[in-house]
């Protein structure tokens, strides 16, 4: 019980900080003015951060594996994992805002989490049979890391399509300024643009377009390579656990299939960055189809409720 209610409280607190979060992230966009918000949003990141940790630690106290066992822990812990994401610019100094991306990824992954859809899976249970092995926080864990880290890497890459196709992209006008130049936009090319102004060299706006591109594509290309990585370390981690529950290495049920799909369509994306006619919008594209296939595989066979990976499944059971 006391554990339950620690969870519980937990839980609401990381959810209501990160909405806080979000607000003060939308107006720091809209009103470029109050950057003393952007603290107070980082200060509430580090809060849901520890607040979803504690829930995990919690969970996994009270219940005696590691919190994975049901869409409801996986979505935590997929939060969890974005805030990790969040944080790597900031380890590296780097000038680009990921948040952009990861703060309203979390907010959505945690809101659903925390919604009455998921209540029967609130509660911690005995584990199934065929979850009863040391494989599963290392599979689990790979896998929804991985998940977290390509759904990152393409959207930033949807992020490129949408500024390469869009027809009017002003940078310098007068009028109110472009939001998702705003959100993409990092101080040194500011600097830049102030330079030529003083100059008597006309500016070019195609100039820092194609700048910001190359900047998010490369975020894009080093992010969806982390992501590759670790999802194939977890399927692997799986074939070996599917051999040792099933007595085969891959099964073909839905569950392997689209993890396959998805393996393959970011291998294409690695390869097609080799290729320089590749490179950029086509490679950009392959990345945003494979959004939509990320979320298949994790989320949608878990709403059907077919093959050997069933266990995960649930019904939409509002109150």
């Amino acid at each position: 019980m006391l554990f339950a209610t620690l969870e519980h409280i937990l839980t609401h607190i990381s959810f209501s900080t990160i909405s806080i979060v979000i607000t003060i992230h939308l107006i720091t966009l809209l009103v470029r003015e109050l950057g003393g918000l952007r603290d107070s949003s980082e200060k509430g990141m580090i809060v849901t951060f520890f607040s979803i940790t504690g829930f995990l630690v919690s969970r996994w106290a009270s219940s005696g594996h590691f919190p994975l066992s049901n869409l409801y822990e996986s979505l935590i812990f997929l939060s969890w994992a974005l805030y990790i994401l969040h944080t790597i610019p900031k380890i590296q100094n780097s000038k680009n805002d990921l948040s952009t991306i990861t703060t309203p990824s979390t907010i959505l992954t945690q809101g659903f989490a925390t919604s009455s859809l998921l209540t029967e899976m609130h509660q911690s249970t005995i584990l199934v049979p065929a979850l009863q092995s040391q494989w599963l926080m290392m599979h689990v864990s790979m896998m929804l890391l991985s998940y977290a880290t390509l759904l990152c890497g393409s959207l930033l890459s949807a992020a490129i399509l949408i500024i390469r196709f869009r027809k009017n992209f002003h940078f310098f006008s007068k009028k109110k300024k472009n939001v998702l130049f705003k959100t993409f936009f990092f101080s040194d090319f500011n600097a830049k643009r102030s330079a030529l102004k003083s100059t008597s060299v006309p500016s070019f706006p195609n100039y820092y377009k194609y700048q910001l591109t190359e900047r998010l594509d490369s975020w894009s290309y080093r992010v969806i390579s982390l992501g590759f990585t670790l999802l194939t370390i977890g399927i692997l981690c799986g074939a070996v656990w599917a051999n040792e529950a099933w007595g085969s290495y891959w099964n073909w049920d839905p569950k392997e299939t689209w993890a396959f799909i998805t393996w393959t369509i970011f291998a294409i994306y690695l390869h097609s960055r080799t290729n320089p006619n590749w490179k950029g919008t086509n490679s950009a594209l392959v990345a945003s189809i494979g959004f939509l296939i990320i979320w298949i595989c994790y989320f949608g066979i878990n709403l059907l409720g077919i093959g050997l990976h069933s266990y995960g499944s649930f019904t939409l059971t509002p109150k």
